[in-house]
């Protein structure tokens, strides 16, 4: 996946001239920042050449990771389009240019960041590709939230690793009262990220909320540790970006998990495939997660016919639709 020309060629523009050791050592250490997952009470893009690094080195990760919740979200609710979106820990836009570009239509955002320098950097980004009628509004996710408006969408896209635990619940249950139809909180698909969706998901569903995606079902999640749920989606590095990061390939995998929960309910509950497949001499294994809340691996062989020739197209968070 690569991000939207428009959006590309706006960093480019932004990054140019960048000396490259300045930002090769601001890459790094906003790659500790998060690897760390460090609460200390200072932003992680403060500065304005951290927010550069962030466009460099993490921008295409993250807006693959949001565009793929997205349309897992929109796979199980294909009648959902949004007319508003509330963004909780916007960062530069990237939940916005996600959305615009599965949702086109979409009329109004709302993107609340607390740095000053990502907020410029965001509407430079956006000032003369994104058309939706866009509000940034600078606050802090966990103590800001009490005068916004709902919206059809609300989201909050790598956030909740830079939060305090004990401020999550809190958190979580303005943003579902924010909600008037669909919430997708996305995180960082670590054994850590994939906890912090369980507690998530777990308040969700206390609150009456329908999941929609990944889980077909909403009974405890079968997986345990050091198992966890999670999904990857391939991105493609430019140039600056292996220059940065000192790599040699010209792709990234980013893990994420996400949930994604309405008001309304899905029709579709049909296993996901959890893990990537693993494909033989005519045969290939699934390994499922299934709407009676188990969690199973199923061998697939040509004699399943039809059956087999769905199974061998399914990727690593597909569904098993003929379920």
């Amino acid at each position: 996946m690569e991000l939207p020309a428009p959006l590309r060629q706006a960093v480019d523009r932004i990054l140019e001239k960048i000396p490259l050791p300045e930002l090769k050592q601001a890459a790094k250490t906003l790659s500790d920042r998060y690897r760390a997952e460090l609460r200390d009470g200072r932003l992680h893009m403060a500065q304005d050449m951290a927010v550069k690094a962030y466009l460099a080195t993490r921008l295409p990760a993250t807006y693959a990771a949001v565009r793929a919740s997205l349309d897992t979200l929109n796979a199980a609710r294909p009648d959902f389009a949004p007319q508003t979106l509330l963004d909780v820990g916007a960062g530069p836009g990237t939940v916005l240019w996600a959305t615009n570009d599965l949702w086109p239509d979409l009329e109004q955002a709302v993107l609340l960041e607390a740095s000053a320098a990502v907020r410029k950097v965001g509407e430079t980004l956006a000032a003369d590709a994104i058309t939706t009628r866009t509000v940034w509004r600078a606050g802090d996710v966990t103590t800001d939230l009490a005068d916004l408006r709902p919206a059809d969408l609300v989201t909050c896209a790598y956030v909740l690793d830079e939060i305090v635990p004990a401020s999550l619940p809190k958190m979580v249950d303005r943003l579902w009262q924010l909600t008037t139809d669909t919430l997708l909180i996305v995180e960082p698909g670590t054994p850590a990220g994939w906890q912090r969706i369980l507690a998530v998901r777990a308040q969700l569903i206390a609150a009456g909320a329908h999941l929609l995606a990944p889980c077909p079902h909403e009974a405890p999640c079968p997986l345990t540790a050091p198992d966890w749920c999670h999904f990857s989606r391939r991105v493609a590095r430019s140039r600056l970006h292996r220059l940065a990061k000192d790599a040699d390939v010209p792709w990234e995998d980013e893990k994420f998990i996400f949930v994604a929960a309405s008001r309304q309910p899905t029709a579709s509950h049909a296993a996901r495939v959890i893990a990537p497949p693993k494909s033989g001499s005519g045969k290939v294994l699934l390994k499922l997660c299934r709407e009676d809340g188990t969690a199973t691996e199923q061998l697939f062989t040509k004699r399943d016919g039809a059956e087999f020739k769905l199974a061998r197209r399914l990727d690593w968070g597909d569904r098993l639709a003929s379920e």
